[in-house]
């Protein structure tokens, strides 16, 4: 762990203890601290966002129930993406991962776009990811887009490390025979392929 990393534990540790004497402006500094990134980790259990609302909701009204119980074997973010984890593989258990129409998830507010992302690159990998098992996803999410170690993860996923490893393994794998396929996919599609 880096110095910013042992700052931000220890902000998110006293930020706990301020939870477990009942401050709920530190839970919602911890919210606000957290929303974003359990949101990024969990659209890997599911692409519905009113499941992803509902399982931060719920990992923060546990975390808050818990936090006097925080032991500190692990750094905060560990235990949070732990709660967020369960609490996604039960929201799946009871909801299924079936997309609902994006006009009855968003109303009359369409959701945000940025204009220069490549939707094409994201779309390619959406699909190759897509192909994973949900273990397998997760643990590329914790490990490359959230930053954990192989440790951590074993703690998130209440797993073995020789678990987590052969998991990352066999996503790596997995996406190295499908991405090229996928690849050949979108250009036919797009007309450059006979």
């Amino acid at each position: 762990m880096n110095e910013a990393d042992i700052e931000a534990d220890a902000t998110d540790r006293a930020l706990l203890q301020r939870m477990a004497a009942g401050d709920r402006v530190a839970l919602a500094t911890l919210y606000r601290g957290y929303n974003g990134r359990l949101g990024r980790f969990l659209s890997r259990l599911t692409r519905r966002p009113d499941v992803i609302e509902e399982v931060i909701n719920d990992c923060f009204w546990i975390a808050w129930q818990k936090a006097g119980t925080f032991q500190g074997d692990s750094r905060v973010s560990t235990w949070i993406m732990g709660i967020a984890y369960r609490c996604g593989l039960k929201a799946l258990r009871q909801h299924g991962d079936e997309p609902i129409e994006d006009d009855a998830l968003y109303g009359d507010r369409a959701p945000s776009h940025d204009p220069s992302e490549d939707h094409e690159l994201r779309d390619w990998l959406g699909k190759a990811l897509d192909r994973l098992t949900v273990d397998q996803r997760v643990v590329l999410e914790l490990v490359y887009g959230v930053g954990h170690s192989l440790n951590d993860v074993a703690v998130i996923m209440q797993c073995p490390v020789g678990t987590v490893k052969a998991r990352l393994f066999h996503a790596r794998v997995r996406l190295r025979n499908v991405l090229p396929d996928l690849a050949g996919e979108s250009s036919a599609h797009a007309g450059g392929a006979p």
